[in-house]
């Protein structure tokens, strides 16, 4: 079974984001759920910007570091929104990643904002919403695209869903979308299953 870190999203370690890590458990694997604002729950998005930004990004990423330090090379990296962009560096900066979960958000592989090149036999899947104002309306949904043609069709797999909610995925939140985030769960799950 995998063994994965789930990064929260802007508004911190919520009860629907351990609800998302419980239903990745239920398909036998090890999920780990670090806490990077240290139980700070911002009410709304703009909220946990100004809470990321109070913090610092290098802060936020030496906590992601530090957490990833006590574990297993081969992990699964998954985030959900501002967590993904975590999840996707460390899936492309820390040696021996076996896949990355990409949540409502994806950053670049080219150009100007890119972390660097895609790793070599690292799988990827990136779900969303196609009118999500953060995914498909930002220009991630077009980073994603890219980064799977460039992984391949074998290892590499991007889900858009209708609807234009963001943190579809947390249950705890006005925006979920029960629907959507079973399909993402099952998704995510034969991916995992795959890499056993």
């Amino acid at each position: 079974m995998a063994e994965i870190v789930l990064f929260h999203h802007i508004q911190g370690l919520t009860d629907g984001v351990r609800a998302l890590a419980d239903s990745l458990r239920a398909g036998g694997h090890t999920v780990h759920t670090p806490d990077l604002f240290g139980g700070e729950r911002p009410a709304t998005i703009s909220d946990g910007a100004a809470l990321v930004k109070r913090i610092g990004g290098d802060v936020l990423d030496q906590r992601a570091d530090a957490v990833v330090a006590d574990l297993p090379a081969d992990l699964v990296h998954a985030g959900v929104s501002w967590g993904a962009a975590i999840a996707q560096r460390l899936a492309q900066t820390r040696p021996g990643a076996r896949a990355a979960l990409l949540y409502e958000a994806c950053l670049p592989v080219t150009g100007e904002w890119a972390i660097g090149p895609w790793p070599d036999g690292v799988a990827v899947q990136v779900h969303g919403m196609e009118q999500d104002p953060f995914f498909g309306l930002e220009g991630d949904v077009d980073a994603a695209r890219e980064l799977v043609s460039i992984v391949g069709p074998e290892r590499g797999e991007l889900y858009v869903y209708p609807g234009d909610r963001h943190l579809f995925t947390d249950n705890s939140l006005p925006s979920y979308d029960a629907e959507a985030t079973a399909l993402v769960v099952s998704r995510s799950r034969e991916l995992l299953d795959r890499l056993a």
